[in-house]
């Protein structure tokens, strides 16, 4: 992952993240997202059968992470 900022620090952030993907999984294929300062990652999980019944497991926040990688979940979010 990279963040680019401003306009000007694009084209060097995307030549990063492709020469890395290409390194790492013989592919440079890359995704573009517009980047949210100070979001929650929030994740729901739901349990179903093969008769189409459902039961949601409720929410939990995984907002805290280290090098993208979950650390801590909360449940409930507090948010």
């Amino acid at each position: 992952m990279r963040v680019a900022l401003s306009a000007d620090q694009l084209d060097d952030a995307l030549d990063q993240a492709q020469r890395e993907a290409g390194s790492a999984f013989g592919n440079a294929d890359v995704f573009l997202e517009k980047y949210v300062q100070r979001a929650r990652h929030i994740e729901v999980q739901l349990l179903g059968d093969r008769q189409g019944n459902i039961v949601h497991l409720f929410e939990r926040d995984c907002s805290v992470q280290r090098r993208h990688q979950k650390v801590v979940e909360i449940a409930p979010p507090p948010i």
